[in-house]
């Protein structure tokens, strides 16, 4: 028999199926494939179990070997304070093909990839009526392409797996293809999808698979594949080859970087007039209040902007990891200065120019009102913070108040009552390092974002979670992006990235922007929309900017100081931690342990052989 090698290693370590209830020994029988898939249900939950596989990535924290995520906590959205994550090797440059075994997404995707293969070779003997063997061959169809994007998303050219491998295969043969290939790949699993599904699921099937999650997948996909890092890389087109001389990323001429844009715009539209001709939209909540129309797009569960999401359970172990010390959480989610920063004031303007030489003072801008130097005298009128905050914090875009808690900032109840808990991160405040063990908030903010608004310790209180893959706010700004830079700033870019921004009380982008100026706006404009949503760890790596972003410390508040929350101290800036990145760090390394195993055919990303 051939050598066991990467593919049999990455696909059969878990046995033939894993260790599912459902394919369990019977009483009286061995349940094999031929049994599986004479019978619908035994079928039906094959399939429900490739679902099972994709990833909880709203567990930033990285605690349990099934819910690795360190995407969040590996940019300069946030820093982990949970001294166990990855994301810890991850900023330190400590990373390598050694240790990245502990981000297992190589052998995570091709498993459900296997199984996906397995099901659309056999779904048609299942004695079920065609109508759901289609329906249920669109779902391991996009299913097939998620798990060959989560791959493509992290190392670039993958292995491609459109089939069932076989034990007497040639695993020698199994090599990395071209990332245009692999995107291609991709967008053609998810056309198959989109002629077999429906755009609508009845609630009773709420999380599974419509057409328009497909068309979801087919845009991100192709607007990675458009991006600099693909398409404009001199060190990727001379030094990332397989060992037969294929390019794996090799060069384009501007007009054919050009049609990649404009095939990824084609997507992004096409995705969005079919979601939006049945029924999809952004979401606004019933008072149109900007603050509520973005925060609850993740607290009304099941609303017109989520495309795609997985049901999480309670998720309590997430939930904790975003709520303060003091009513019972981890204070583990922080936020950097740098993302706090990043926010524009309400009437859209930019208050944060840059940053003088020791990249802790920053350049403000008077023009915006902007300051850091004392108290807010009233509360916000309409309640987005109390009287009394940094003035760091006053008059900040409706998204901010949505996204990060700051001190004094009113955050649930007390864990002991129901009066309202005003978060306290200086030293002595009952939030603060001196009130916490291993854990606390090292950057003087949480994460409001995302985090469950209902969930509470004392008295408890939970409901389930879900994590939205898609939602048609990606897709407003993945068109906007590829097509200004396939046409410029044509009027659809300003009307989709004018749309995200009145949605949140903001003003238009100024109407005299080149393709330059217009990059920067929606480059920026995914940082804010997208925040703490797993995108901006790809963003800036895809765009070849994460030499700046991620190459640089990161900073927070003084939290070692501050006896209350009018000490001026506590608010000082200072630095967290020095972070480091590299060239190789654009991609993951595949794990030394799968290259051993095909040293003649598998070839490691440039940097990390």
């Amino acid at each position: 028999m051939k050598t066991i090698n990467l593919i049999m290693a990455a696909l059969f370590a878990a046995c033939i199926f894993g260790c599912d209830d459902y394919l369990d020994k019977q009483p009286t029988e061995e349940l094999t494939l031929d049994k599986v898939f004479q019978s619908r249900i035994f079928a039906q939950n094959f399939l429900s179990n490739i679902y099972r596989a994709t990833p909880l990535e709203s567990n930033f924290a990285d605690a349990g070997a099934e819910f690795r995520s360190p995407w969040v906590g590996g940019c300069d959205e946030m820093e982990i304070a949970y001294g166990g994550s990855y994301t810890h090797d991850i900023n330190a440059g400590a990373w390598n093909p050694t240790n990245i075994t502990s981000i297992p997404i190589w052998y995570d995707s091709y498993i459900p990839i296997r199984k996906a293969n397995i099901f659309l070779e056999r779904v048609d003997e299942v004695p079920t009526g065609q109508t759901e063997k289609d329906t249920w061959k669109g779902e391991a169809y996009f299913l097939r392409a998620f798990f060959h994007f989560q791959l493509m998303r992290a190392y670039g050219p993958v292995i491609i797996l459109d089939r069932q491998v076989q034990s007497d295969d040639d695993f020698q043969s199994f090599v990395r293809r071209p990332v245009q290939e692999v995107a291609d790949f991709i967008a053609a699993d998810c056309r198959r999808a989109d002629s077999l599904l429906l755009p609508t699921k009845p609630a009773g099937e709420s999380g599974r698979v419509t057409s328009i999650a497909a068309l979801a997948l087919k845009s991100r996909a192709l607007l990675y594949a458009a991006s600099p890092l693909w398409t404009e890389n001199a060190d990727y087109t001379a030094n990332f080859k397989n060992y037969d001389g294929e390019e794996l990323a090799p060069a384009l001429t501007d007009g054919q970087r050009q049609q990649l844009w404009q095939k990824a715009a084609n997507a992004a539209l096409d995705c969005i007039t079919q979601a939006e001709n049945n029924g999809y939209g952004l979401y606004r909540a019933a008072d149109n209040d900007p603050v509520a129309n973005y925060g609850n797009i993740w607290q009304e569960h099941y609303n017109r902007e989520w495309l795609f999401w997985k049901q999480c359970g309670d998720f309590q172990h997430g939930n904790r990891c975003a709520d303060p010390i003091g009513i019972g959480g981890f204070s583990i989610l922080n936020p950097t200065q740098e993302m706090v920063d990043a926010y524009e004031m309400a009437d859209g303007s930019t208050p944060i120019t840059g940053y003088t030489n020791d990249g802790l003072t920053p350049v403000i801008n008077g023009a915006s009102g902007y300051g850091e130097d004392g108290f807010s005298a009233t509360a916000h009128p309409k309640g987005y913070y109390p009287a009394g905050v940094w003035k760091m914090y006053e008059n900040r875009e409706p998204r901010f108040y949505a996204s990060i808690n700051f001190a004094k900032q009113i955050w649930k109840t007390n864990r002991w009552s129901d009066v309202p808990h005003t978060l306290e991160f200086w030293f002595r405040g009952i939030d603060g390092k001196n009130n916490a063990g291993s854990d606390y908030c090292k950057t003087g903010y949480l994460m409001r974002k995302i985090v469950d608004h209902q969930f509470n310790i004392e008295p408890w209180r939970i409901r389930v979670h879900n994590w939205v893959y898609f939602r048609l706010g990606e897709i407003y700004l993945n068109y906007a992006e590829a097509l200004n830079e396939a046409q410029g700033p044509v009027a659809d870019v300003y009307k989709y990235v004018n749309e995200i921004r009145d949605r949140s009380g903001l003003p238009g982008l100024p109407t005299n922007l080149d393709k330059t100026g217009m990059r920067a706006k929606i480059h920026h404009e995914r940082r804010i929309e997208l925040a703490f949503e797993t995108h901006r760890f790809f963003d800036v790596r895809r765009w070849m900017e994460a030499g700046v972003s991620e190459n640089r410390p990161v900073h927070s508040l003084d939290i070692f100081s501050g006896e209350n929350g009018n000490d001026p101290d506590f608010y000082n800036r200072i630095k967290v931690e020095d972070r480091i990145f590299e060239p190789k760090h654009y991609l993951f390394p595949i794990s030394q342990a799968e290259i051993n195993k095909n040293l003649n055919n598998l070839v490691q990303a440039p940097g990390w052989q």
